[in-house]
């Protein structure tokens, strides 16, 4: 079974092309026009253990956020695609992830319900160009398109890079573990028979 997908958006203010390999080594070919961004994609890829690459195209000299907010859309539906009927998967994951002084939480459910919990009341301010701000933007649009149910919570930390590479790599790991394939599952994880 491929578990790959290729999804394209294009509107007036981006352009996106994402491709994705749910059972890959974490490789990845980034390119956002924003740096901080590539290589937090970077390491969703790389902890996750999925092939990744993204191209965009963005009205950036306008904002980062219809860029950072078009990638999110494109790559949950993208991993929306590649989870297909989501049979055998294991559907939930965590992690906790510390980064030096910070330690951030997440808990995801491929449920097919979209939700966000975001708990990161210390961060703010920007990491170079990259306003904090939109890292929420990102999680909630991957959140929707994917249809989970994504909890990122920062326990504590003083670093922003720290904390938004923590949560990174917490999110990746716990995709990681909801997208694996359990092989005792022969359908679909859910008493409703549908995900």
């Amino acid at each position: 079974m491929t578990r790959t997908a290729k999804i394209h958006r294009k509107t007036a203010e981006t352009h996106i092309s994402i491709q994705v390999d749910l059972d890959g080594r974490g490789e990845s070919s980034v390119q956002t026009g924003m740096p901080f961004f590539d290589h937090m994609l970077a390491q969703l890829a790389k902890h996750g253990l999925f092939d990744l690459m993204v191209e965009a195209q963005g009205d950036l000299e306008v904002d980062y956020h219809h860029t950072v907010e078009d990638v999110g859309i494109t790559l949950g539906e993208a991993f929306e695609k590649a989870l297909g009927e989501k049979v055998g998967i294991q559907r939930y994951g965590s992690a906790l992830v510390p980064l030096d002084e910070a330690l951030v939480s997440v808990a995801v459910d491929l449920s097919g319900r979209p939700y966000l919990v975001y708990q990161a009341p210390q961060l703010s301010g920007t990491i170079g160009s990259f306003h904090t701000e939109l890292v929420k933007e990102f999680f909630r649009a991957f959140a929707t398109h994917v249809k989970a149910n994504l909890h990122i919570t920062v326990q504590y930390g003083e670093n922003r890079h720290h904390i938004v590479e923590a949560m990174f790599k917490g999110v990746a790991r716990a995709l990681d573990q909801a997208t694996a394939i359990d092989p005792r599952r022969s359908g679909i994880p859910s008493t409703k028979g549908k995900l």
